[in-house]
């Protein structure tokens, strides 16, 4: 089957092209048809298996198509997501595949200043991205509507529900009008997410998609540890001793990018960046550049680099671990293609222990640690067995006590944060429960 068979209308098709994406993965294939045909969908689908496109692509086209022009305030399509990080990034996935489409998107989370958020939204938006706990607060200070809401997503229902957001998922449904579109995935159908389907999805199209998480064996993998404050540095020293000559470099934020763009350029390096903000002509212009090996490393955030094909690039970097493990199959996939050998090195420092363990569980296997002389991390980054249990813990150089801790005021962070719960520890979902029937007078 082919993206044309699924009945997307040409814009979609053409940003299909430019992306190089040919055939629909198996949630796409599933996904696209339901949601176009309106159908309420809960699906099991892991980053990595293509659902953001799955959902986002018959989306786009349904608000193109259908609806009214969006009011102020007001929002047609609401994706709820559980951590800032993840909503940055579905909301690049709806710039990207609607590049072509007048439609407007907007992503919303806390741990930013509120007030250019309702600045946004004071014009309404088309698609909005949000967090639970921010998507209340703007409600709740009547800087959005719901009277025009079409479709609601709930992305990493799950992840949703292990980080607490039980209490703000009852307080949105209250809020929202009760015909729409509902669409529900999960990495897996736990007890609490089947009855948070059954009491949000009307007669929902169940599907089943086992993740990609294998990774290819020609690929040979490692992790260098590194502090978090010098991995700049330590990206420049193996520039430099290994004379990388051609390498696909993933960092987690635009910003990222550019800042490596620019740092590497002014050392007189041939060296381009891609991400979600720069027009498809100035990416594809860079992606064919470094195709033909005219531009030495290429950076990039991962839905920039979606779709990049390439038969013999000898090197991927992961200058930041991606959010979910998933993501960093897709990653290492780049190379070690077409029978040809590749090498994967990930810069991994202690903030990002838990995505370690989240990728060596996926893939069975514990990545070999490495440390590069001059650069040994004050903070060390534990070993870790397939099953995601410590095998043995580093140790810390002392340090002063200082009293009174900072546990607590740490919590709040914890919880905006992009990091999974340590697998080792047991998580007991509460399962959420939603009053249906009318409200009663008071």
């Amino acid at each position: 089957m082919t993206f044309a068979a699924l009945g997307l209308i040409e814009p979609l098709q053409r940003t299909l092209d430019e992306l190089d994406y040919k055939i629909p993965t198996p949630v796409q294939a599933a996904a696209i048809p339901a949601v176009l045909a309106g159908r309420d969908l809960m699906a099991a689908a892991q980053t990595g298996t293509g659902k953001t496109a799955g959902f986002a692509l018959p989306l786009l086209q349904r608000l193109m198509l259908e609806g009214p022009v969006v009011a102020s305030n007001s929002v047609r399509a609401l994706v709820l997501v559980p951590t800032r990080e993840l909503a940055e990034q579905v909301h690049e996935s709806f710039r990207t595949y609607g590049q072509h489409l007048p439609l407007s998107t907007f992503a919303a989370y806390g741990g930013v200043s509120i007030n250019p958020q309702m600045m946004k939204l004071r014009k309404g938006v088309d698609v909005l991205v949000a967090t639970p706990g921010r998507l209340l607060d703007l409600f709740r200070q009547k800087a959005l509507k719901f009277s025009q809401l079409q479709t609601l997503v709930l992305d990493e229902a799950d992840r949703m529900l292990d980080l607490g957001f039980a209490d703000e998922l009852r307080s949105i449904y209250a809020a929202l009008p009760k015909k729409r579109q509902t669409l529900l995935f999960s990495a897996t159908f736990s007890d609490a997410i089947r009855v948070l389907a059954e009491q949000m999805l009307d007669n929902p199209l169940t599907i089943e998609v086992s993740p990609r998480n294998v990774t290819a064996s020609n690929v040979k993998q490692c992790v260098i540890t590194v502090d978090k404050k010098r991995k700049t540095e330590l990206f420049c020293h193996l520039l430099k001793k290994h004379s990388w000559s051609h390498a696909l470099v993933f960092v987690k934020t635009r910003k990222g990018v550019d800042e490596l763009t620019e740092l590497l350029q002014k050392q007189g390096l041939n060296v381009d960046g891609i991400h979600g903000d720069k027009p498809q002509a100035t990416r594809q212009r860079a992606l064919d550049r470094f195709k033909a090996r005219e531009v030495q490393i290429l950076f990039a955030t991962d839905v920039a680099a979606r779709g990049l094909d390439i038969d013999d690039l000898p090197l991927v970097v992961n200058f930041d671990l991606p959010i979910v493990a998933e993501d960093y199959v897709h990653r290492i996939g780049r190379t070690g293609r077409a029978g040809n050998s590749g090498q994967a090195i990930s810069l991994v420092c202690a903030d990002e222990v838990n995505l370690l363990a989240a990728i060596e569980v996926l893939s069975g296997q514990s990545l070999k640690r490495v440390e590069e002389a001059d650069f040994i991390p004050e903070h060390r980054v534990p070993l870790i067995d397939a099953t995601g249990q410590v095998l043995k813990k580093s140790k810390k150089p002392k340090k002063p006590k200082v009293v009174g801790g900072g546990g607590k005021k740490n919590l709040g962070k914890w919880l905006e944060s992009n990091e999974p719960a340590e697998p080792q520890v047991k998580i007991v979902r509460k399962i959420p429960v939603f009053n249906t029937g009318p409200k009663k007078k008071k």
